[in-house]
């Protein structure tokens, strides 16, 4: 790291550097989706090859999840979007947990890995919701 980015780190508040991960994690995830769907998808035993139709339904809300993941980082270089981009990554992430808990009580229990990552989901999510709710005590008027 360079020291004028350390120095950035360092000077991050703890909700910047929640949404900075929240972000990167949220992008990383759609961009793989959007790129190497194939290769995202065969981690969690399923197969997309051949399958235009499937493919099309899951890149579809990975460009939603990419744009909320960019602005879940707009919260981290403009203070003014925190509570915005706090907002986002809350319900981005705690409506992925909830609705994966809720395929697992309707459908089964899925791959290992899906529900694994319906408990980071909720972890991120409540851990974007304490932190929006710290930026709204702070400032009621975000």
């Amino acid at each position: 790291m360079t020291s004028s980015a350390i120095t950035l780190f360092r000077s991050m508040s703890v909700p910047r550097l929640i949404l900075l991960a929240s972000g990167l994690i949220a992008v990383a995830i759609a961009a793989t989706i959007l790129f190497a769907p194939d290769a995202f998808y065969a981690g969690y035993g399923i197969r997309l090859a051949g399958n235009a139709s499937l493919t099309n339904e899951l890149k579809a809300p990975a460009g939603a999840l990419l744009a909320a993941g960019l602005l879940m980082l707009a919260g981290v270089f403009r203070p003014q979007y925190a509570a915005l981009s706090l907002t986002t990554a809350v319900v981005v992430y705690l409506s992925y947990g909830l609705s994966r808990v809720t395929s697992i009580v309707t459908d089964g229990i899925p791959h290992r890995g899906l529900v694994d990552a319906a408990a980071v989901e909720l972890f991120i999510g409540a851990v974007c919701l304490l932190a929006l709710l710290r930026v709204r005590r702070i400032n009621p008027h975000r």
